[in-house]
């Protein structure tokens, strides 16, 4: 679920913290720049594990501040493929069923990939898995704040960097509609078409 990822990045320390450790300001403006943020094909940055090189620090005329090249490892979020997880179910839509594990919320699992045969209860907004048995079919609701179990098997990096305008004659209500429509920097995908997956209470509770 999480991994070392090894980065190199330029850090910028104004003079008024020259009187700091140089680790101490370098490791607090790494964590203001990445944490909780997602790079692109990397995953979520979570906190700084530990810096293993920093190279000669510079001023730069017209600048006061010192700009240190600092080579370090970086805690990140990024499930593998098949790797099981378990969360919350957050909310249900046409789209699937949609998960938070309490810091990362931009989980989908898709109808097609849910206990089969489900339908999506309109009246209830929820997802039902049809479990048919001897005496016949039981509705198992997929409620919301249940606890789910569930697989990795996809995940999907948008670049979120900032665009110049698309044309000049686009509207603002067009505008306004885009920024509705903004894609989430990093989702995953997730299934429990297989036994054991699922509301935990399914197979926990005989």
């Amino acid at each position: 679920m999480f991994v070392l990822v090894e980065m190199t990045d330029t850090v910028r320390i104004p003079p008024w913290q020259f009187e700091r450790k140089l680790n101490e300001s370098i490791a607090e403006e790494l964590n203001k720049k990445l944490a909780n943020k997602v790079v692109y094909n990397v995953g979520l940055c979570i906190c700084l594990y530990d810096i293993t090189k920093l190279e000669d620090s510079y001023i730069f005329p017209g600048d006061g501040a010192s700009h240190t090249k600092v080579h370090f490892r970086y805690v990140v979020f990024h499930p593998f493929l098949d790797e099981i997880l378990i969360g919350q179910i957050k909310s249900c839509s046409q789209d699937g069923v949609h998960v938070s594990i309490g810091f990362f919320d931009d989980i989908v699992i898709p109808p097609e990939s849910l206990q089969q045969p489900a339908k999506f209860d309109e009246a209830e907004q929820v997802w039902v898995w049809e479990y048919e048995t001897e005496e016949g079919a039981h509705d198992l609701y997929m409620d919301i704040g249940e606890e789910i179990r569930f697989r990795i098997v996809d995940e999907t990096f948008v670049d979120t960097s900032p665009t110049g305008p698309s044309s000049a004659e686009a509207s603002t209500s067009n505008a306004t509609e885009e920024v509705q429509k903004k894609e989430a920097p990093y989702t995953l995908v997730g299934s429990i078409s297989e036994p054991g997956l699922g509301l935990l209470s399914w197979w926990t509770n005989s």
